[in-house]
């Protein structure tokens, strides 16, 4: 099994002059205890369950970029994009920046997206569902264009939202052939098709029963599209609140190891989770020295 850090808060002491140097510190710390990927949202505000709209949200991209250059080995992702922010095009340029210059480490995370309230207090345009579904399937068929060959593709796309003459990327991403798509939803009958048809990953919440019921559908829709299963990542999100002793209502390293299995158990490879207190970057290093090592062979 693989870990991964999401980094879902930057409200953290000193305030915003402290963001920069706090981020720096909890990536290196990610990176050198062996965290396999390190995530950032891709919000403008910070969402509910997390904090205040009001909160310090950094924008993803950019974040990333920042990221990169402070780590060496962990890979980089949106966890996940919003289709609606950013023209395909876009997506791929972005995407694959970040692997050139991270030496190969880039994630393309993207998803339908939700937050109505931050798109409208910022002027970006939300379509209905299905619309964005649309975006979202005509996207990942840019980016398959786009990640071809050594300079993308010649042809032109038409499709109901977007219109393309060339599908030129160059430079052409590092990892080949291409970075890993991920899918980020548990929607049965869109979301989970799409991860089928397109993407190389996905990412589901909940529990072990809710993972393995949404990882059993997912493996229906392989079999329909004729795509073996086992070519999927299947990734979940997680919290987690840990100590070393397990007080104040915190995990022990062994305990989180036990809920790591029985994410496992139910399917999932990649388990990627937000650390509570994260800019206490002791908590990190319990993680790399007490978790990651147990749940390696899972």
């Amino acid at each position: 099994m693989k870990l991964g850090l999401q980094i879902s808060s930057f409200t953290w002491p000193g305030g915003p002059e402290a963001i920069g140097p706090t981020l720096a510190r909890i990536v290196r710390t990610a990176d050198d205890a062996g965290f396999d990927s390190i995530w950032v949202m891709d919000h403008f505000f910070q969402i509910r369950g997390v904090g205040s709209v009001e909160d310090p949200m950094l924008e993803g991209w950019t974040a990333l970029g920042f990221m990169a250059a402070h780590s060496e080995r962990a890979s980089l992702g949106l966890m996940v994009g919003g289709v609606h922010y950013r023209h395909p095009g876009l997506w791929v340029k972005a995407a694959t920046t970040l692997d050139v210059l991270s030496g190969g480490r880039a994630w393309l995370g993207i998803g339908a997206a939700w937050n109505q309230e931050e798109s409208e207090a910022l002027g970006f345009p939300f379509p209905p569902l299905a619309d964005r579904f649309e975006m979202l399937e005509e996207t990942l068929q840019i980016v398959h264009g786009m990640w071809q060959g050594e300079r993308g593709s010649e042809a032109a796309f038409e499709g109901r939202h977007y219109r393309a003459t060339r599908l030129l990327s160059s430079p052409q991403s590092l990892t080949r052939p291409h970075p890993p798509i991920l899918v980020g939803g548990g929607g049965e009958r869109k979301t989970l098709r799409l991860v089928a048809q397109y993407a190389d990953a996905c990412n589901v919440f909940g529990g072990p029963v809710a993972v393995a019921h949404k990882f059993a559908v997912l493996r229906e829709h392989c079999e329909a599209v004729g795509r073996p299963y086992d070519e999927i990542e299947r990734t979940n999100l997680q919290s987690v609140n840990v100590s070393a002793d397990g007080s104040d209502g915190s995990e022990t390293p062994d305990r989180l190891v036990d809920r790591f299995g029985d994410l496992a158990d139910a399917g999932s490879q990649h388990v990627i989770f937000s650390v509570r207190g994260v800019h206490d970057v002791a908590k990190l290093e319990l993680i790399g020295r007490d978790v990651i090592p147990q749940v390696r062979s899972l």
